[in-house]
C-alpha cells in the first residue's frame, strides 16, 4: 500500500504549524523555527512527536486511503498465468481460505468456525498458490524494485532534516536494534515519517526514541536536549499512552505491532514481567488478526498486496517469531508462536542492509581511532538468527515444558536431533558470521553477529544442561551419565565470556543487548554448578564465575533485569560461604587497555581482563592488576573426573521443568 512521493512537498512530522499551512519545508528547530523567526510569526508545533491532537483524524484519512490502496490493482500484478490452482490434499488436510478485506477495509484472515464467513464451495474463495513456473524471474523483479526503493530512501533519508535529539537516536535504533529484531522496516518507515504514511505513526516514533534513550544519557550534549522531555521518560509515557488509544479503536496496524513488541523489549529489560509479556502477546494476537501469519503472497485470497507490504509483512512475522522465543527464554515460559506450511517464507528479499557499512554509533574513541571499516550482514545474520530459534523452540517444547513429563526416550531424541540441528548449524555458519572463541578477532563484529554467537552457545547449553542433574536408576550404578553434556556445557560458557569481553572491551557494557547480558547469566550458571558441585574449591572455576558477576554487574545499569539474577547467584555463593570481591566494590578492578580504545576517558566502562599472556587477542594486559584471568580453554584437553559427574547427579535440579523427567530407564 505504498504510494509514490508526491510532486508537492509533503509534511513533515517535526514540521510548525505554519510551515504545514504554507506546504514548505521546515527546518524544525526549537523553539522556533528559522522560517518563522525570520517572518517574525508564532512557531506552534503542534504535531510535535511527543504531542498530536489531530492524532484520529489523520488516522481515519490514513484507513481511507489503505482502502482505497486495497481496492486499486496490485503493483505486483498477479496475471491468470501466474495463479495456480488449488491446493492439491497432499499439501493440506483442509481447504484453507486465504486474507480477506473485511467491512472496514482491513487485511485479516478468519477460519471456518467464525462469525465473520460461511462454509462454502466457491473455488474463488479458497486459497491458492502461485505456479513454480516463472517464479524465479518474478522474485527476481520484485527484489530488484525493493532493493531500488531501499537505496532511493535511503539518499532522500540522508537529505533530510531530523532535529536533535532525535536523529541521534534513531541512529542509536538502527545501529544497536534493528539488525538484531528487524521490527521495522527502514525504508518504508523514513519515507513515510516524511508523508505520513500507513508505515510510520507518532506512536511507533516515541517507541523508538524510549527504547534509544539508554545510549543517550552519557553523551552529554543529546543529554540536555532530552530535559524537555523530562529526560526521555516522556516518550516512554507517550507511547504507552497513544497504544492504548489506538488499541482502544481497534486500529490493527503494522506500526501498532511494532510499538507493542519495543515495548516488550524494553519492558523485558527493565525487569517489569507482567508488562513485558502482555506487551509481546498483544502483538502477536494482532499479527493473527492482520493475516500476517499467513504468507501474503502465496494465499493472497482476495487482497492485493504491494511488493512492499509482502517483504514488510513476511520480516514482521519473523521478527514476532524471533522475539516470541526470546521473551519465552526470558521468562522460563512456553512459546506462543508455531510456523507451518501456511506461514511466510523465511526470506527476505530486500538485502540493501547487507552491504551497508556498520559503525557503533554513540562512541566517541580517543586520540582519534576509529571503528575500522565493516559490512553489517545484517540480513545474513538476521536469517541465521530465525533458524536459530526454530531449533531452541524445540528445545523449549521438548524439554522445557512444564506440563509434559519428558520421559528418556523423549530426551534421547531431542538431544540427538537438536544437537545434530545446532552441529549443522554452526558448521553452515559463514566465516563473515562465525565468531571462534579460540582466534578472536581484533576488534568485536557489529553487536548483532556477536549476540548471534552467544546466543548459539547459550542455546547449547540449555539443551545439555538438564542433563547434568539426570538422575539414573539405581540397578544401573555401572552406567555413567554422559561427560560430553558437560564438556558442552562449559566449552560454551567458555566461549560465550569470550566473546562478551571482546564485546565489551569493544563497545563497552552500555551496549551491551539483554541477549547478551543472558548469555552472561547462562554462562555464570555452569561455572557456579562447578563451584558448587567441587568437593575442594577450584580457583579457577571461581575466578571464571568471578568474572561474570563482574560483567552482569555492570551490564545491569543498562538492563537492570539482571540484577535480580545477580541476587540468585549471590545467595547461591553465601550458602557456600563464599564473598567474591566484586559483591562489595566493582571498581577495584582496572580495565584493560584496548588498542582501539587506549586507556582514557572511556576506558573504565570496560570490564576487567580475562584473557592471559597465551591469548592471541593483542590486548594489553598487566598481570599486575589482581584482574581476574581465564586460561584459554582447550574442549580437547578438558578431562571429567567420575568424582565431578556423580557431584553433578547429586545437585538439585537448577530448573523446576527439569524435576519433571523420568529417570533414565
Amino acid at each position: 500500500m505504498s504510494s509514490a512521493t508526491p510532486s508537492v512537498k509533503a509534511k513533515s512530522a517535526f514540521s510548525c504549524s505554519q510551515c504545514r499551512k504554507r506546504k514548505v519545508k521546515c527546518g524544525g528547530q526549537q523553539p522556533e523555527c528559522s522560517r518563522c523567526t525570520a517572518r517574525k510569526e508564532t512557531c506552534i508545533y503542534e504535531l510535535n512527536p511527543t504531542l498530536s491532537y489531530t492524532q484520529k483524524l489523520e488516522a481515519r484519512i490514513k484507513e481511507l486511503e489503505d482502502l482505497i490502496d486495497i481496492l486499486q490493482p496490485s503493483s505486483v500484478g498477479n496475471n491468470d498465468e501466474s495463479r495456480a490452482t488449488s491446493l492439491t490434499p497432499g499439501s493440506m488436510s483442509r481447504t484453507f481460505q486465504g486474507l480477506r478485506v473485511d467491512h472496514d477495509g482491513k487485511i485479516t484472515y478468519h477460519g471456518a468456525t467464525s462469525f465473520f464467513q460461511l462454509p462454502t464451495t466457491d473455488s474463488q474463495n479458497q486459497a491458492t498458490i502461485e505456479n513454480p513456473s516463472g517464479s524465479n524471474h518474478e522474485e527476481d523483479q520484485r527484489k530488484e524494485r525493493l532493493v531500488n526503493n531501499a537505496w532511493q530512501q535511503r539518499i532522500m533519508e540522508n537529505l533530510s532534516e531530523t532535529p536533535e535529539p532525535f536523529q541521534f537516536m534513531l541512529k542509536a535504533h538502527w545501529c544497536w536494534i534493528q539488525p538484531l529484531f528487524n521490527f521495522v522496516y527502514r525504508p518504508a518507515f523514513t519515507r513515510d515519517m516524511e508523508l505520513l504514511g500507513p508505515y510510520y505513526s507518532h506512536t511507533l516514533l516515541n517507541a523508538m526514541m524510549s527504547h534509544s534513550v539508554r545510549w543517550c544519557k552519557h553523551r552529554d550534549q543529546i543529554h540536555q536536549l532530552l530535559v524537555p522531555y523530562d529526560d526521555g521518560e516522556l516518550f516512554s509515557k507517550q507511547a504507552r499512552t497513544m497504544v492504548f488509544d489506538e488499541l482502544r479503536y481497534g486500529q490493527s496496524k503494522i506500526p501498532t505491532v511494532q510499538t507493542l513488541l519495543l515495548l516488550s523489549a524494553q519492558e523485558c529489560s527493565q525487569g517489569n514481567r507482567t508488562q513485558a509479556w502482555l506487551y509481546s502477546g498483544m502483538a502477536f494476537r494482532l499479527i493473527e488478526d492482520m493475516g500476517i501469519c499467513i504468507d501474503g503472497q502465496k494465499f493472497a485470497g482476495s487482497v492485493r498486496l504491494s511488493d512492499e507490504d509482502i517483504e514488510i509483512r513476511h520480516r514482521l512475522f519473523w521478527s514476532c517469531y524471533f522475539w516470541d522465543k526470546m521473551i519465552s527464554l526470558y521468562l522460563g515460559r512456553l512459546p506462543t508462536l508455531q510456523h507451518s506450511m501456511v506461514s511466510p517464507p523465511q526470506v527476505m528479499l530486500d538485502d540493501s542492509a547487507e552491504t551497508e557499512l556498520w559503525t557503533p554509533h554513540g562512541l566517541e574513541y580517543p586520540d582519534g581511532r576509529e571503528y575500522p571499516p565493516t559490512q553489517a550482514h545484517s540480513i545474513s545474520c538476521f536469517m541465521r538468527m530465525c533458524r536459530l530459534a526454530e531449533i531452541f523452540n524445540l528445545i523449549l517444547i521438548r524439554i522445557y515444558n512444564p506440563l509434559h513429563q519428558n520421559n528418556a526416550k523423549e530426551i534421547q531424541d531431542c538431544l540427538e536431533k537438536e544437537g545434530h540441528a545446532l552441529k549443522l548449524w554452526w558448521e553452515d555458519l559463514p566465516t563473515f558470521l562465525r565468531i571462534d572463541a579460540q582466534d578472536l578477532p581484533m576488534h568485536c563484529p557489529p553487536s548483532h553477529i556477536a549476540t548471534l554467537n552467544c546466543l548459539y552457545h547459550t542455546f547449547k547449553i540449555l539443551l545439555y544442561r538438564p542433563m547434568l542433574f539426570q538422575q539414573l536408576p539405581k540397578d544401573t550404578a555401572h552406567r555413567a551419565p554422559d561427560p560430553q553434556y558437560l564438556v558442552e556445557c562449559i566449552s560454551s560458557a567458555m566461549s560465550i565470556i569470550a566473546i562478551f569481553d571482546l564485546f565489551c572491551r569493544t563497545f563497552g557494557h552500555n551496549y551491551c543487548v539483554l541477549s547478551l547480558s543472558y548469555s552472561l547469566y547462562t554462562a555464570a550458571s555452569i561455572f557456579l554448578l562447578q563451584v558448587q558441585a567441587a568437593k575442594h574449591l577450584n580457583e579457577q572455576d571461581l575466578r571464571r564465575l568471578e568474572f561474570c558477576v563482574i560483567g552482569l554487574n555492570k551490564v545491569k545499569q543498562a538492563n537492570p533485569v539482571i540484577g535480580r539474577a545477580l541476587v540468585l547467584i549471590n545467595l547461591e555463593l553465601s550458602k557456600l560461604g563464599i564473598v567474591l570481591p566484586v559483591q562489595s566494590d566493582v571498581q577495584d578492578y582496572i580495565p584493560p587497555e584496548n588498542p582501539l580504545l587506549g586507556s582514557t576517558t572511556i576506558s573504565d566502562t570496560f570490564i576487567s581482563p580475562v584473557i592471559d599472556s597465551q591469548t592471541t587477542l593483542p590486548f594489553h594486559h598487566d598481570e599486575a592488576v589482581g584482574a581476574p584471568s581465564l586460561h584459554v580453554f582447550d574442549p580437547e584437553d578438558l578431562q571429567i573426573s567420575s568424582e565431578m559427574l556423580e557431584a553433578f547427579l547429586a545437585l538439585e535440579p537448577i530448573d523446576p521443568t527439569v524435576g519433571s523427567m523420568e529417570p533414565f530407564s
